[in-house]
């Protein structure tokens, strides 16, 4: 899923290092909500891919950003970046020079105060490690501290340094030296340790495990506690939906990430449960593979364009999404392309017949999603109905995010490949540079799309963007029109809305669209 995410993702976006195998167990796995001290998310995925902050991308972020912080932060209500590790910024006339001002109280989880040194040295690192979401700071030539509280960066050419900063991925801050002298970071982030700044700090981590993560309060943070606040964040991975919703109202756990329309609706009516929906920047996307097997034919992609109904699956989501327009959502540069897919189950027939199929020579085609994402299963549901119906067979496989990501980029290519995604920052760019620009070594462009004129197109948008809305609006419509029209890569189904269910003691809950699935548990009391 990106990243993303729901086993996502994504979240969900981009030239990640694989994920970190195994996990060092710190602690004895939990037993269950110890106190009122402690907050409990139950979501329907494996909580970390990636342990080095530099690297992350994928559905980490869910506790990445209790335990780390960037410069700044970006406001989805607001539609405003705001304040977080920097205080205040400028940027020249031109947009190619910006400096910051840091916060002058804080310290790493490693006992090292933040100065802007620290700070030069975790993005410095974070751009040559070259991994994860580090594209979003291609337009850097240099950063420079020229004191403790200053933070300059010189641009090749004019960005949103302030937005970028904000970025989900790659714009975290932390200390270098953590491993200590001679100590290797890479190795040393491997084993489940970290060295941010935000509120929370890791105390246990059980990979594999149902109780997975446990982060414990930083009793130096710079924000400060108050009486009533989540000393304790438990991260629990329950597959099941129905599952996750008993242990809701039972008292077990505090927030249920994911819900189905169904159990949305009775938690909107249910004692002791508060429920939370907000229009989002994620939506699912339904991949062709563009190289190899029967979609390597234009036809065949179209086909299965045809067959799905996006209108009729989007309705039976019943306010769990919104039908899409395009790759980009409402709400960014880029949205408003007005591609749409009707289901047209003869045109369908007659392309896979053109291609060579028919009874007598039958298709089949495979296809990976979410394990334990119903809303995908129902996706899944209408389309294995709606191709048998024109003769062909729909191999569809649940898998867990890790085991159907690593199939599709180092195993047998499936056909179809189902994953959300999101933005790093705000910014419709993350969706084509991480997705659909050709890459020798599949990342998440997992339609193997290799397109040059498509390239092209991307390539110019961050500058355009910078110089040019009118110009980047266009580029982004005609890129939509190119992708999924065209060449029939993808078929975007649908755009999230977000339907959260919460233990009504919560307090303070609002759901930031710009960090999908994130709860920042400080802002919270009880």
């Amino acid at each position: 899923m990106r990243r993303i995410l729901t086993a996502t993702g994504a979240v969900a976006a981009l030239v990640l290092l694989a994920a970190c195998g195994g996990g060092q167990v710190r602690g004895d796995a939990s037993a269950g909500s110890s106190s009122d001290d402690t907050f409990t998310y139950v979501t329907n995925t494996e909580i970390v891919t990636e342990w080095d902050p530099a690297l992350s991308y994928s559905n980490e972020i869910r506790s990445m950003e209790n335990v780390y912080e960037s410069l700044t932060s970006y406001d989805s209500a607001t539609e405003t970046v705001e304040p977080r590790l920097a205080t205040e910024w400028t940027s020249s006339e031109d947009g190619t020079t910006w400096t910051f001002t840091l916060r002058d109280d804080v310290t790493f989880h490693t006992g090292r105060p933040l100065d802007a040194t620290a700070a030069k040295e975790a993005l410095d690192r974070t751009i040559e490690k070259a991994g994860g979401a580090a594209y979003i700071w291609d337009a850097v030539d240099s950063i420079e501290a020229p004191d403790a509280t200053t933070l300059v960066f010189h641009l090749s050419y004019a960005a949103p340094i302030d937005l970028i900063a904000s970025s989900a991925y790659a714009a975290y801050i932390y200390d270098v030296d953590a491993a200590g002298d001679g100590g290797d970071l890479d190795s040393w982030f491997a084993e489940g340790q970290e060295a941010g700044t935000g509120p929370y700090t890791v105390a246990e981590w059980n990979s594999g495990q149902e109780y997975e993560l446990t982060l414990s309060a930083y009793d130096d943070y710079w924000g400060g506690w108050a009486d009533g606040q989540y000393t304790t964040v438990e991260y629990r991975v329950t597959p099941q939906t129905t599952t996750a919703w008993q242990l809701l109202q039972n008292g077990e756990v505090d927030f249920v990430e994911t819900l189905n329309p169904e159990i949305f609706t009775q938690a909107e009516s249910t004692d002791a449960v508060a429920t939370s929906e907000t229009s989002s920047l994620q939506n699912l996307l339904a991949l062709y593979n563009t190289a190899d097997g029967p979609m390597a034919d234009v036809r065949v992609r179209q086909a299965v364009q045809l067959a799905t109904d996006t209108a009729g699956v989007v309705e039976a989501l019943n306010g769990a999404a919104v039908e899409a327009e395009g790759l980009v959502p409402d709400g960014l540069l880029g949205s408003g392309a007005g591609v749409t897919h009707t289901q047209d189950l003869d045109q369908a027939a007659a392309l896979l017949a053109e291609a060579g199929y028919d009874a007598s020579n039958p298709l089949t085609l495979t296809l990976t999603y979410a394990q334990g994402d119903d809303n995908q299963q129902l996706y899944v549901t209408l389309l294995t109905s709606a191709l048998a119906e024109i003769g062909v067979t729909l191999d569809a496989q649940p898998l867990q995010w890790n085991a159907q990501w690593d199939q599709a980029r180092t195993g047998d290519r499936q056909d179809v490949f189902v994953m959300y995604w999101y933005p790093d920052y705000a910014d419709a760019y993350s969706w084509f540079v991480n997705v659909f620009r050709s890459s020798d070594d599949p990342y998440f462009n997992l339609s193997y799309l290799a397109d040059p004129e498509v390239d092209a197109l991307i390539d110019q948008l961050p500058t355009l963007t910078a110089t040019d809305t009118d110009a980047a609006q266009a580029a982004y419509v005609e890129l939509q029109q190119r992708i999924e029209v065209q060449d029939a890569a993808v078929t975007t189904l649908w755009t999230d809305t977000y339907q959260r269910a919460f233990a009504a003691d919560v307090q303070g809950y609002t759901d930031n669209p710009a960090y999908p699935n994130v709860v920042f548990v400080h802002e919270l009391s009880h």
